[in-house]
């Protein structure tokens, strides 16, 4: 009696055991393996790739499938063969990467490639407000997507990620461009920019004090120019000093020294960013007819509108144009220019993400561990969940918490 007591005891204690091992497991995130789809950008003059051969070889190496677009990383100087070799598939059929279940790219997708994706899918790309159409969103929200901006992905730090590499790039990038076009080859006044012993530094001033002036800066001082920063911000004029460690002239914009400042310059480059809408205008077209003739302005503010009353949108294929004998470069996709350094910088952000969605055991578990991706969630199941988007289009906004909730 006593024996068959103490076995149904144990009996017990055994399906308690199973119970709890059970709901530990239930609770548990499962590892997902993602298909990844890398279509090639057909956005003009987008020559960046989100992935390299080498980032598509660590996530294949975790178990997950990358189907790529042939001739996708070509103007990136990564051929099909690089990626062949890392484990993705090179897929023909433009039609075979939009059926992956993850869709990453740079350019936000044509109306033709929205037909193109299927129900639930998952796209992380730029969203880019400033030209950005109703239809687009509406077609997103019509599929049920799960639109990522990539322009709103913030990292521990809370520093917009994207943007911010993309910034420290163009800022480099535009001093080596005033470089070259202050060059008697392409029709400058033969200056090199910097100086050295006995010959006068070329003088650079620089409109903004935020990461792509503080790059411009940082580039131009080690060519040994002369720089003299202008920012409305003095928070932003004390961040740049101190980063640089050294000291440069700076100032408040003041339109008397401002003016002064740039009609006796060799390059002005325009940095200054807009919270919303367009840049401002700073520099008035009487202004830029007084400046020294084959002086050379960069507007790197042009996708916002210019900050120059004289900047008139150009291209790769045509980067400058002349206005009162000074020359102007307004090409908005600078990154562009150094295609495969910007892709690296990208991959770097992309395929962590990536990696940790698959850890995680799908978006809205990486959604809700991080508050940085969340923010960048600016679509999901075909709800617009981003309040300035909805306001913007006159489009219904739904919180995502709730909707989260009332499909659990």
């Amino acid at each position: 009696m006593a024996t068959g007591l103490r076995e149904g005891m144990a009996d017990i204690a055994r399906q308690g055991l199973l119970q709890t091992q059970e709901a530990t497991l239930e609770t548990r995130n499962k590892k997902n393996n993602l298909y990844i789809g890398i279509p090639k950008e057909i956005s003009f003059q987008e020559n960046r790739i989100a992935l390299t051969p080498l980032s598509v070889a660590l996530l294949v190496n975790n178990g997950h499938r990358v189907v790529l677009e042939s001739g996708a990383g070509i103007a990136a100087n990564f051929s099909d063969t690089e990626y062949a070799e890392q484990g993705a598939k090179i897929a023909y059929n433009k039609k075979e990467v939009f059926d992956a279940d993850i869709l990453v790219k740079i350019a936000p997708p044509m109306l033709e490639e929205i037909e193109m994706m299927h129900k639930g899918q998952t796209l992380i790309s730029s969203l880019q407000t400033g030209t950005l159409k109703q239809d687009y969103l509406k077609a997103l929200m019509h599929k049920k997507i799960n639109a990522l901006c990539f322009e709103n992905l913030r990292d521990e730090g809370n520093t917009l990620s994207v943007v911010r590499a993309m910034s420290e790039i163009v800022g480099s990038t535009s001093i080596l461009i005033a470089a070259e076009y202050l060059s008697n080859v392409t029709g400058g006044k033969g200056l090199m920019l910097g100086g050295f012993t006995g010959v006068p530094p070329t003088e650079i001033v620089i409109l903004g004090a935020g990461t792509v002036g503080e790059y411009a800066a940082r580039t131009a001082l080690s060519l040994g120019a002369e720089v003299k920063v202008f920012d409305s911000s003095i928070y932003r004029l004390r961040r740049l000093q101190n980063n640089l460690g050294s000291r440069v002239f700076t100032s408040v914009m003041q339109p008397i020294v401002l003016n002064k400042a740039i009609t006796t310059c060799d390059v002005v480059i325009g940095a200054i960013r807009a919270t919303h809408g367009r840049s401002p205008c700073i520099v008035m077209e009487e202004t830029v007819a007084r400046m020294k003739p084959h002086s050379v302005v960069i507007d790197v503010s042009i996708d916002q509108g210019g900050c120059f009353e004289t900047s008139e949108v150009t291209n790769h294929a045509n980067p400058v144009f002349r206005k009162y004998d000074v020359i102007h470069y307004c090409v908005p996709n600078i990154a562009s220019r150094v295609p495969r350094t910007a892709s690296y910088a990208l991959t770097n952000i992309f395929a962590p993400i990536l990696l940790d969605i698959g850890e995680l055991g799908g978006l809205m578990n990486m959604v809700w561990n991080n508050p940085g991706i969340r923010e960048a969630l600016y679509i999901y199941q075909g709800n617009c969940t981003n309040k300035d988007l909805a306001d913007m289009f006159n489009l219904p906004f739904k919180d995502l918490e709730l909707l989260v909730v009332s499909n659990q």
